[in-house]
C-alpha cells in the first residue's frame, strides 16, 4: 500500500513538472512571437535633384549604407530603387528601410552624430524626402 501511494505521488510530481515545462515553453514562444511581430519600421524615400550626378547619388547611398555599422540601435536595414510600372512615385527613386525594436532606439538613431553627418552629405542633393514610421503587424 505504501508503495502504491509513493508511486502515485511520484507520478503526480512528474505530471506536474511536465505541465509546467510546457506552460513555460508556451509562454516563451508567445513572447518570442510578440517580439518578432512588433518592430518599428522607419521608411525613407528620396527624390534627388536633377542636377545631382550618379556619382553624387552613389555617395549618398554609400553614406546611408554605412549607418548600420555606426549605429548599433539599427536592427535591420535594406534599400532599393523604385521599379514600379505604375509611375506613381512622384519622382521619388530611392527607398531606405530601417528597423528598430522601439521608439527610444529610433530617437537615438535620429540624434546620432553619424546620422547627422549623413544628413549633411544628403542635403545638397535632396529635392524632397518622405518619411513614414510604423509598428509592424503580422498576420
Amino acid at each position: 500500500m505504501k508503495t502504491n501511494i509513493l508511486s502515485f505521488f511520484i507520478l503526480l510530481t512528474i505530471i506536474s513538472c511536465t505541465n509546467k515545462k510546457e506552460t513555460t515553453t508556451e509562454k516563451q514562444t508567445q513572447k518570442t512571437t510578440e517580439n518578432m511581430s512588433k518592430q518599428l519600421r522607419h521608411v525613407v524615400l528620396f527624390k534627388f535633384k536633377e542636377t545631382s550626378t550618379p556619382k553624387e547619388v552613389k555617395k549618398v547611398e554609400d553614406a546611408f549604407d554605412a549607418l548600420p555599422t555606426q549605429i548599433k540601435e539599427i536592427k535591420d536595414y535594406e534599400r532599393g530603387l523604385n521599379n514600379s510600372p505604375e509611375n506613381l512615385n512622384k519622382g521619388f527613386t530611392h527607398c531606405f528601410f530601417v528597423t528598430f525594436d522601439n521608439e527610444e532606439e529610433r530617437s537615438i538613431y535620429l540624434d546620432h552624430s553619424a546620422h547627422k553627418a549623413f544628413v549633411e552629405i544628403l542635403k545638397p542633393h535632396l529635392e524632397d524626402v518622405l518619411v513614414l514610421d510604423y509598428w509592424t503587424k503580422t498576420f
